[in-house]
């Protein structure tokens, strides 16, 4: 299948798609240790939705929806899991009854803290044992990698606070 991301470029050789897909795999490896550890209390999908509302703050359930790539039915069922958890809470907004906010409560707050806590250590000692010759080129292959998963090529890539 061509890649419709970015017309006429030209496609990556094998070796380099392969080589990211078993990064992506060790990435989602890490990812999933490190969500299983904090037990049963949340899916992925839900704690993607917990991230999105840490990283953004409240929103709406169509605004979260969007965000997560899913149908607003199915954000707002989410949402009922996580109020149910007491990870996230509804609330009106002053002047409009019927717009309802979604917000992370200090459980929800924690538990994305402790999740990411626990990602950090685990990249950072897996990234450990990297030569330290190697951290620039690293660097440099993951910020272009991240570029390309932007709405718009061209876009202010907002490194400052990474």
């Amino acid at each position: 299948m061509p890649d419709t991301t970015f017309p006429g470029a030209p496609a990556a050789p094998d070796e380099l798609v392969d080589t990211v897909l078993a990064a992506s795999r060790a990435l989602v490896a890490v990812a999933a240790r490190s969500l299983a550890a904090a037990g049963d209390e949340v899916t992925l999908p839900q704690y993607r939705a917990l991230v999105v509302l840490a990283a953004s703050g409240p929103q709406g359930t169509a605004e979260l929806a969007a965000a997560l790539a899913v149908n607003p039915s199915t954000a707002t069922r989410m949402c009922d899991r996580l109020v149910r958890k007491g990870l996230v809470r509804r609330h009106r907004q002053a002047g409009d009854r019927r717009a309802v906010r979604i917000a992370l409560t200090a459980a929800g707050r924690d538990l994305v803290a402790e999740v990411s806590g626990r990602r950090r250590a685990e990249l950072a000692r897996l990234l450990g044992a990297l030569p330290p010759e190697e951290h620039e080129p690293v660097i440099a292959a993951f910020r272009a990698f991240a570029a390309g998963e932007l709405p718009q090529p061209g876009a202010a890539l907002g490194w400052a606070g990474a």
